[in-house]
């Protein structure tokens, strides 16, 4: 056992880590959320996006149109919510911050009762994570299959650790 060659595999194995954590952040700071990748986890968005879909959303919009699609965060919940703005206006109260209301395309009423606090409306510069402005499709399967299986994150980083101990390069 060469401990150069294994501490090379180590410093390899973080380098990927950190250059996935550097993307991460700085695609945060350019897109202007805190949040710019999501995975789609229900089908309250078919056939527009289906479960498993990873989402780039985009946060620098000062408004968001009817018809958008926009991902929002209830409060105390991690969980995000991918669904099309249905009406918008501008309150009178707050200098005009723009107030939205949100359904899923494949759900039958809006997201009134999903909005935390009744709320009626959420608001664009505090509750909206960002804008969909691109996907792929079916990619964020691996993230789902981590996040439903309490088996599959220990799988998962057993076989990363695994391969890089044991591979050549």
């Amino acid at each position: 056992m060469n401990i150069r060659a294994e501490l090379a595999k180590f410093l390899n194995l973080c380098f990927v880590f950190s250059s996935a954590y550097m993307f991460w952040q700085t695609y945060s700071i350019i897109a202007d959320t805190h949040s710019p990748i999501v995975v789609v986890l229900s089908g309250s968005m078919e056939p527009a996006f289906q479960r498993g879909d990873i989402l780039f959303l985009w946060n620098r919009n000062q408004y968001s149109k009817v018809g958008d699609i926009v991902v929002y965060e209830v409060e105390d919940k991690q969980i995000p919510i991918v669904h099309r703005v249905l009406r918008e206006h501008h309150s009178t109260k707050n200098n005009g911050k723009q107030l939205l209301l949100t359904k899923g395309d494949n759900n039958a009423g809006n997201d009134i009762p999903l909005y935390a606090g009744k709320k009626t409306y959420l608001a664009k510069n505090t509750d909206i994570v960002g804008t969909v402005k691109g996907y792929f499709p079916q990619l964020g399967y691996v993230t789902i299959w981590v996040a439903e299986n309490k088996y599959a994150k220990f799988a998962l980083l057993g076989f990363l650790a695994i391969t890089s101990l044991l591979g050549d390069e």
